[in-house]
């Protein structure tokens, strides 16, 4: 289905403006403008940025949401990089706000199944600090662990490092799952199975993609999907 036929109720069903709600009248070039509010915006524009949303909330990837769309591929992608960015500034946002105490919170090392029989590898591990509170999950990505590792190479200190990776590996959380499950480490399965999809995230984009994890365990699609509307309309 190509973008043209992708319709927007927000626009065509109520004829409101997305900013007011107020009445909404087209100008020569296609566009609207709100007689209340004085903005104007593109309806087919919004459309195309709202199948963008669904595609992103469908868990379809850029490239097969480009194809799908007719859309260029780097304009998918640019607009997922920024859902992302907006999805996690409001997880921010919901947690400083929050009106339930943090229940419990316990301390996670990430690293990719692939390297997890290599010594070498404990350092480049993702450490993050998963809260639950209510029936919400928020995650704080602590800094690298990478200056540690240099450190112990640069004083020679080989076998309490080895002695640390093994005491990682008995210890990894994902390896306790079945005896302890409560809602924590069900949204680190759950970031396990979801992180896997994009064979490799780069050390600077992986905060974006754990708040991405957080925000779809955190809520069903329809609510993401409303959520992201509201957002990509605000940050305009």
């Amino acid at each position: 289905m190509g973008i043209k036929n992708l319709v927007s109720s927000m626009i065509l069903e109520h004829d409101r403006c997305i900013y007011c709600q107020n009445p909404l009248y087209t100008l020569h070039n296609g566009h609207v403008k709100c007689a209340t509010c004085k903005r104007k915006y593109s309806p087919m524009k919004l459309e195309r940025d709202f199948a963008v949303i669904d595609a992103f909330v469908a868990g379809e990837s850029a490239h097969a949401a480009a194809n799908r769309l007719g859309l260029n591929y780097q304009s998918i992608a640019t607009r997922y990089h920024l859902l992302r960015a907006l999805a996690a500034a409001d997880l921010e946002r919901r947690y400083s706000e929050r009106g339930e105490e943090v229940a419990e919170f316990e301390e996670y090392l990430y690293l990719e199944a692939s390297r997890r029989s290599d010594p070498h590898a404990l350092f480049d591990a993702h450490n993050f600090i998963t809260f639950c509170y209510g029936a919400r999950i928020y995650n704080v990505l602590l800094p690298s662990l990478r200056r540690f590792g240099a450190q112990m190479m640069d004083d020679g200190a080989d076998q309490p490092y080895r002695e640390t990776f093994k005491s990682f590996m008995r210890n990894q959380h994902i390896a306790r799952l079945r005896s302890r499950e409560n809602r924590i480490t069900e949204f680190w399965a759950f970031f396990e199975g979801f992180i896997k999809r994009y064979k490799g995230v780069s050390e600077e984009q992986f905060g974006l993609y754990l708040k991405e994890a957080e925000f779809r365990f955190n809520d069903e699609p329809q609510i993401m999907r409303d959520t992201l509307r509201r957002l990509w309309i605000d940050h305009k």
